[in-house]
């Protein structure tokens, strides 16, 4: 906590993401499995609370491409700005979104394995106000089982693609 100067305190909730990491193994090659997480509209078919991702910037997806997800929880529909901030074919795709209350960072490795692709999903959440922090727990206790499931979606809509 720091000291503000009306004598208020206010939480630093920087160091308080909360993390959690899946590998799977999916039947296609790398460059397939990429090519498919890169297809930004291909993510509502495997990722349940996404409605879809716009993506504003013109051209091929590339390290600075903007883009607007946006979702559905629960009752609540919002949107989240964010940004490609790493992009290797075939190895890497890194996005960050963010709105006034989280901000996520969604990280996908791939390496070739034995059938196909070794596919590491890792996600960070970071709560930027202190309603979002009272929700940590939340959000922690159904992170894993929400991750798993759009994975196993996932590997299910590439590996009954040609």
């Amino acid at each position: 906590m720091t000291r503000v100067d009306s004598g208020w305190r206010r939480c630093d909730y920087a160091g308080m993401a909360i993390q959690f990491e899946h590998t799977i193994v999916v039947g296609k090659p790398p460059q397939r499995t990429f090519e498919a997480l890169d297809d930004v509209g291909l993510t509502p078919k495997w990722l349940g609370r996404c409605t879809g991702i716009e993506k504003l910037t013109q051209g091929p997806n590339a390290v600075g491409t903007k883009l607007r997800y946006s979702y559905r929880e629960g009752g609540r529909a919002g949107q989240m700005d964010g940004e490609i901030v790493s992009r290797t074919p075939g190895e890497r795709l890194t996005m960050k979104y963010s709105d006034k209350i989280i901000g996520v960072v969604v990280d996908f490795r791939m390496v070739p394995a034995a059938g196909g692709t070794q596919l590491t999903h890792a996600i960070e959440i970071t709560p930027k106000t202190f309603v979002a922090k009272l929700f940590s727990p939340l959000i922690r206790r159904n992170l894993p089982k929400q991750t798993t499931t759009a994975m196993e979606k996932l590997k299910v809509l590439l590996e009954s693609s040609a």
